[in-house]
């Protein structure tokens, strides 16, 4: 019991300090509590609708997160322009001229709010925005302009973007169209600087070389033939005497010749000379000629003057048949020597195959790169135009109004019950804290146990101080007249402030605009 009296005394010497830091805070706060204007608030909500036609038929180009899109809407919807445009425009906040932009944007921010559902419990999409103004109409008249701002803003992105996606493939497709045209024009002008050489015609060349070499071996064969056979008619002509068509009988032994003969054609067609049957049917045709020539007689006479044998005139049969086989022969040489031309410059195409067939592989595989990014381009593109018609008509994810914003019936703001009392119980708060805070700095012995526990030593009795009559009176009169001071001057400054300085509706204001806070 003596410790609460201790205490009340304490409190009774430290009531002025109380009472002017509550006595402040609470003429403040009634006086703003009572001194706010009335505010109107207006409220509308938002939902993000999904596309109206199924993604899997026709997907739209802007794929954007419905929260994500309504975060994009709250940053541009509370851009400084447009602050200051609708708080010019509809003149909404009080004494707007004396305001600087920033304590305009500051403003309007402050009386605008923005929440949306939570994304964590798989809510719907909803914004919920709300604004405050000090008439009714004006509450609305925002709203709308922001409603109007955020469909239009949102109607322009979509679109934008559907136009900037579909611009952007048209140019890729054409980019890719031009390449493909160069690129063709490219293969076709070395194609045809390599005519001869492309590998699609290697095979043909192959053949082709096959045929030249088995056409020079047949011209080889064939001019072999022709000399054998121009040996053979000198030879018979040099054994018989004629060319070999007369209408004379031939021996035996002639017959046989003319057989072995043809067979040694036939043998040298197949065999070389060296061949052990050419070698044989060489001795034995040379036996029937010696048995042949042996059988002819005795040498013709020779000539008395130069003793020579005379030189025998050639038939014109054997001439016209010995020119005719030296032309076919002639004939066959330059045959040889064209296929022999054309089989090196075969060669050559066949030699230089190779290095086309990496060149031309390298371009059309360039050709074939070119050609995938343009069908997938084109894919795209299609894509893009499905896209860009589905925005255009606004059949894709947009944002629809499920509540409009109306004119608000009754304020909703300040609640001055709530201020006036928050604000006495705050300053009754604030005095009793400074009362305590004074104490717990004052160190001083005011009782016996603070001399015991300070110094240790135990008094034997206290003697209070006295005061006069005289002391009594003018204390109390100084305390009478601290305290009306308090209640009435402190009063007294604030109203003066209101009326000469600034009006506690506005500097209330302005707190709330610089803290985000709304009473």
């Amino acid at each position: 019991m003596g410790d609460l009296s201790y205490y009340f005394s304490i409190f009774r010497r430290r009531l002025p300090y109380f009472l002017i830091v509550a006595t402040i805070v609470s003429a403040v706060a009634v006086t703003v509590a009572y001194t706010l204007p009335p505010a109107y608030e207006s409220r509308m909500i938002l939902l993000v609708e999904s596309p109206q036609i199924p993604e899997q038929l026709a997907p739209s180009t802007v794929q954007t997160p419905a929260f994500e899109q309504l975060q994009v809407v709250e940053q541009r919807l509370l851009t400084r322009g447009n602050m200051l445009d609708i708080a010019r425009q509809y003149d909404v906040l009080p004494n707007l001229r004396a305001m600087n932009p920033d304590q305009i944007v500051d403003a309007m921010r402050a009386r605008t709010t923005i929440s949306t559902s939570n994304r964590r419990l798989k809510e719907a999409p909803l914004m919920t925005v709300t604004f405050e103004a000090p008439q009714a109409r004006t509450a609305a008249e925002v709203l709308n302009a922001y409603l109007n701002l955020i469909q239009r803003q949102d109607t322009e992105f979509r679109k934008g973007r559907a136009s900037e996606t579909l611009a952007f493939f048209a140019q890729e497709v054409d980019r890719l169209s031009q390449e493909l045209e160069t690129q063709s024009a490219r293969i076709l002008e070395f194609k045809q600087a390599n005519t001869e050489a492309l590998p699609e015609s290697l095979r043909y060349r192959l053949n082709q070389q096959s045929v030249f070499q088995d056409r020079i071996i047949q011209i080889d064969r064939d001019i072999a033939d022709l000399h054998n056979q121009r040996a053979r008619l000198m030879q018979l002509y040099e054994l018989t005497g004629d060319a070999g068509t007369g209408k004379t009988t031939q021996s035996p032994e002639e017959k046989q010749l003319a057989g072995l003969n043809k067979q040694l054609e036939e043998a040298l067609a197949v065999y070389s000379p060296e061949n052990p049957r050419v070698k044989m049917l060489e001795a034995r045709i040379a036996q029937l000629e010696e048995k042949l020539e042996q059988r002819r007689g005795a040498p013709e006479p020779e000539d008395e003057d130069s003793g020579e044998k005379p030189a025998r005139a050639m038939p014109p049969l054997l001439i016209v048949q010995l020119t005719e086989i030296g032309n076919r022969i002639d004939s066959l040489k330059n045959q040889k020597t064209a296929v022999q031309t054309q089989l090196d410059k075969l060669n050559e195409t066949i030699a230089e195959s190779p290095e086309v067939s990496i060149e031309l592989e390298d371009l059309t595989r360039r050709y074939a790169a070119i050609q995938a990014q343009y069908n997938v381009a084109e894919d795209r593109l299609s894509k893009a135009q499905t896209g860009d018609q589905i925005e255009t008509r606004s059949r894709g994810q947009r944002i629809a109004v499920i509540e409009q914003p109306a004119i608000p019936s009754a304020p909703t703001k300040p609640n001055r019950i709530l201020i006036a009392s928050g604000g006495t119980a705050f300053g009754i708060l604030a005095g009793l804290a400074l009362v305590v805070l004074l104490e717990v700095l004052n160190t001083s012995a005011r009782r016996p146990d603070d001399i015991i526990g300070k110094l240790g030593v135990t008094p034997l009795t206290t003697i209070p101080y006295i005061y006069t009559r005289g002391q009594r009176f003018r204390q109390r009169s100084l305390k009478l007249l601290l305290v009306l001071a308090i209640l009435v001057g402190i009063p007294a400054a604030v109203y003066a402030i209101h009326i000469y300085y600034l009006p506690l509706d506005l500097l209330a204001d302005r707190i709330m605009n610089k803290t985000g806070l709304r009473w």
